[in-house]
């Protein structure tokens, strides 16, 4: 049920404090993987929220983009 990709970017700006820029830079970064509708909207999972939130909470820390992807998988960042 976690796993499961049904919100949108909204929800997920409200969920994480991201932008939705933000959301998407770690996208394109390969950091996150959200799933697509037929429509091209991106739908993400709790277990995604959890993640970005990790991604985020590292690049404040001083990491890098390319140090988190080197990490993945992201459940044990």
């Amino acid at each position: 049920m976690m796993e499961e990709k049904v919100m949108n970017i909204g929800i997920v700006k409200e969920l994480t404090g991201l932008s939705e820029r933000q959301i998407r830079y770690y996208e394109e970064r390969k950091l996150i993987f959200p799933a697509r509708t037929k429509g091209g909207a991106r739908r993400y999972s709790f277990e995604d929220v959890k993640r970005l939130r990790e991604i985020n909470e590292k690049l404040r820390d001083g990491f890098h983009t390319f140090e988190l992807k080197a990490m993945r998988p992201f459940k044990s960042i």
